[in-house]
């Protein structure tokens, strides 16, 4: 084989002995050249001698890793600067000073040749089964930013993330799973750089492939390799959270950093516009084979040179859609689940978008696990008191049956979770009735509106005593549902330090102390961050066993029980007229046990405890109790204090 011939395949730029390999797919762009950058920002032009159904390529001799490289094209007359969609690195943060036009992109980073070889140190990853996972989601530079233990290099970055003092704060929280924030290139929208705001949560790609250098010390691609290789050293998953719905493109008149120049069919359009299914002013149109294939190579490109070990989908019903119309049965969804690389991985969908029928929770084809927004909305209601929320509140404890057949877990598993980074984090919920988003400069229109929250009294912080105490009790209410509800738990990590953004619930450009994460933990905080990481322990002991139990063909095999206080089975009427409820679980006809005592009502409950087999109850978890001390025991009743739950086990002796 001749290593100086140039080939299609793989698009990017592709290094051998010889030198390197470019390929560009570009039906649009005839006069496209490859530039090579010197390090005082001078180029040399090539142009593409092979062109192969509108792929362009080049073999270029004596090219090693670290080249810096783009291509050019013409634009009204000028030379404008165009980024590879297929780069693996960029030589810088990204950034402009709008307006954007062809000067202005040739200040625009280059991107980068890269040699793909790393020392993996013969680790693996823990793959961890689905109904063990719980999914911790954090932000590169947001978690570690104000981390006093960390060294000022180690602060916001990559590095930080593997840092000891974090590696410890895993191990003592108990997580196994980080799900990354967007930590591929990152372009911020154009209203942001004209008021030095920055898109700080990630969610405006720019190019898929490449790690973001605002988080890196000097090098990106082999930092957050470093990371995942010591994460899975750990025993930590990393799913990465990922955007293919649109690109940072913007609309028919936003910028052209590549996509746009190369082949207007990358996007959606509807008539002469862009179609914006996002909000975001475009959307990537996976119908198209060229979009297909720069999604798939992404991501396959992440698993096999990264080692991540899955993707969670932003606003994943637009990867669904053909035209626009969303189906299970769409060329995406195909290609993922043959896909020998990928259909063993964890797939985590956003199930909706803003287009037409863009709610699709519970209809994303088989190995897709959604989160599901019914269990947020739900738990945040119940626990403010909201009546009428019992029947639905015990629906989706019990995994939103109704939504995803139990005969599929642990594939179809729902995503559970009470806050996500896009609304008030667990502090703010229980301190706000209302978003306060102005500094966000949209005059508190942006974020969402129906947040379910409440301040029980006083509006932000406060120094009542009452106050806090109540609302530390609603913060344990809504992780002790999250954690016991059957399916996979998603925690915010900056509800483990009891962390607020003021009230704010759209902080996505907020590169500031409102986003970074305040490590100087009072006791209170201190408190609560021991009391979760109890709880997550205890859910892999005693949870995990029944979701197993509860799944796939021995589901029917079990009992459940939903009991009134005087411990007699519920009827059909007392659904709409009770606010305290028992549920009791067994696996099998005689294993372990699980009783909820739950009580949303403001009096105490005497709940008569199940005592057919002279059970001895041991409390695994009472909301009341702020620090969750050694197991104690129940037999035959218990009093359970106002809007507050408990969770019992039992297991029988053998005999």
């Amino acid at each position: 084989m001749n290593n100086m011939v140039s080939r299609p395949y793989p698009l990017g730029a592709t290094l051998n002995n010889s030198g390197c390999n470019f390929a560009v797919y570009a039906p649009a762009s005839r006069d496209i050249v490859l530039a090579l950058f010197a390090s005082d920002g001078s180029y040399t032009t090539h142009s593409f001698p092979s062109d192969y159904a509108g792929i362009k390529h080049i073999f270029v001799p004596d090219i090693k890793a670290g080249q810096h490289y783009g291509f050019i094209i013409q634009s009204s007359g000028q030379s404008h600067y165009i980024s590879d969609p297929y780069a693996k690195a960029l030589s810088g943060p990204l950034t402009y000073e709008p307006p954007f036009n062809s000067e202005e992109s040739f200040t625009l980073p280059k991107c980068i040749v890269v040699n793909d070889q790393f020392d993996w140190q013969q680790t693996t990853s823990p793959h961890y089964a689905r109904d063990e996972m719980i999914l911790f989601e954090t932000h590169v530079k947001g978690t570690t930013q104000l981390n006093p233990e960390l060294t000022e290099s180690q602060r916001g970055t990559y590095l930080g993330l593997i840092s000891p003092s974090m590696l410890e704060f895993y191990h003592e929280q108990h997580i196994t799973t980080l799900q990354l924030l967007p930590i591929a290139a990152c372009m911020h929208e154009p209203h942001l750089l004209e008021t030095g705001k920055v898109n700080y949560w990630g969610y405006n790609p720019y190019a898929f492939m490449a790690p973001d250098p605002r988080y890196a010390d000097n090098d990106a691609v082999t930092e957050f390799k470093t990371v995942v290789r010591e994460l899975h050293k750990a025993g930590i998953e990393v799913i990465l959270d990922v955007v293919y719905n649109h690109t940072a493109e913007g609309g028919e008149n936003g910028p052209v950093f590549n996509l746009k120049a190369l082949d207007p069919r990358y996007y959606l359009i509807h008539g002469p516009h862009f179609a914006n299914f996002t909000g975001c002013g475009n959307t990537v149109n996976l119908s198209y084979q060229a979009s297909l294939n720069l999604v798939m190579d992404t991501l396959r490109y992440w698993v096999e040179h990264y080692h991540v070990d899955g993707f969670r989908f932003d606003l994943a019903a637009t990867l669904g859609r053909n035209g626009d119309n969303f189906s299970p049965e769409a060329a995406f969804f195909k290609a993922v689940a043959q896909d020998p690389i990928l259909k063993d991985i964890k797939l985590i969908a956003e199930p909706w978008d803003i287009g037409p029928n863009g709610y699709q929770v519970g209809n994303f084809p088989f190995g897709w696990n959604e989160t599901n927004d019914k269990l947020r909305d739900i738990a945040r209601s119940f626990w403010r008191g909201d009546s009428g929320y019992l029947k639905e509140f015990a629906t989706r404890i019990m995994g939103s049956r109704d939504l995803y057949s139990a005969s599929n877990w642990p594939f179809k598993l729902t995503v559970n979770y009470i806050t996500y980074h896009d609304g008030f984090t667990l502090q703010d919920l229980v301190s706000y009735k209302h978003k306060h988003n102005n500094a966000n400069g949209e005059q508190n229109r942006d974020g969402h509106g129906d947040n379910r929250s409440d301040n029980y009294g006083v509006e932000g912080e406060t120094t009542n005593v009452t106050i806090r105490s109540k609302r530390e009790k609603q913060k344990r209410n809504m992780i002790a549902s999250l954690l016991f509800a059957f399916g996979i738990p998603h925690i915010l990590t900056a509800d483990l330090l009891s962390h607020s953004q003021g009230g704010n619930n759209n902080a996505y450009c907020q590169d500031n102390e409102i986003s970074w994460l305040d490590w100087q933990l009072t006791p209170t905080k201190q408190a609560f961050k021991r009391w979760v990481g109890k709880l997550v322990e205890a859910r892999q002991t005693y949870m995990v066993p029944f979701i197993r139990a509860f799944s796939g063909e021995s589901r029917n095999h079990n009992r459940v029980f939903w009991r009134r206080v005087d411990g007699e089975l519920m009827e059909m009427d007392d659904w709409d007229k009770l606010s305290c409820v028992a549920l009791h679980l067994g696996i099998g006809d005689n294993g372990d046990e699980l009783l909820y005592l739950i009580n949303q009502t403001r009096a105490p409950a005497r709940f008569t405890l199940p005592h057919d087999k002279i059970q001895q109850w041991t409390i695994i978890c009472d909301t009341n109790d702020i620090h969750n001390h050694k197991p104690t025991t129940a037999e035959k009743e218990r009093l359970q204090l106002p809007v507050s739950m408990s969770i019992l086990y039992y297991h029988p002796s053998k005999k």
